[in-house]
């Protein structure tokens, strides 16, 4: 995900602080890594060194003087050429579980039993989020982001039944390899 095209889409709606920002951010990006305050202002900076945002002023509203920021007609072309990009699928899958079942032939371990505790581990979160997206007043915005997870999460999980059926041809080709 673009943090500077998310700010910037994010300041679309009008000037704002970081700190408005990053609570914004986090609300419509419920199951994303929450950013930190200094990935936000690091970016801002970036984004008006790049001429995509500039400086609206500061006020201190009873409290510590706070900077606000707004989209340039810059960036708000780069922020329509970037929303209107096609995003290629990945031409590699990078795959940590498969890497562990392999390291796990190897190194002797058992993989097997890996692949039934991470399907566990799956399942909880699976649970998790159902939990969350069926939860009275839950917005659309965080059933969206919890479907996009259990999706990828279920893929996973097919994923692991089709390789547990396969690790005997696995291991015999890890081994002769």
């Amino acid at each position: 995900m673009s943090t500077r095209h998310i700010l910037l889409g994010l300041l679309a709606s009008g000037p704002s602080h970081g700190y408005d920002l990053k609570r914004r951010h986090d609300e419509r990006f419920p199951q994303a890594r929450p950013l930190a305050y200094g990935q936000v202002y690091t970016t801002l900076q970036r984004l008006v060194r790049d001429g995509l945002a500039e400086i609206d002023g500061t006020d201190a509203d009873g409290g510590p003087e706070r900077t606000k920021y707004r989209s340039t007609a810059e960036g708000n072309r780069e922020l329509a050429h970037w929303a209107g990009e096609i995003a290629p699928p990945a031409p590699f899958v990078t795959n940590e579980i498969f890497a562990k079942v392999v390291v796990s032939i190897l190194t002797g371990g058992d993989p097997d039993a890996y692949l039934r505790a991470q399907r566990t581990a799956h399942m909880e979160r699976m649970r998790q989020l159902t939990a969350l997206k069926t939860a009275t007043g839950t917005d659309l915005s965080t059933v969206l982001s919890a479907d996009y997870a259990l999706n990828h999460l279920d893929a996973d999980l097919r994923w692991m039944t089709t390789t547990a059926a396969r690790l005997t041809t696995l291991t015999a080709e890890v081994d002769t390899a």
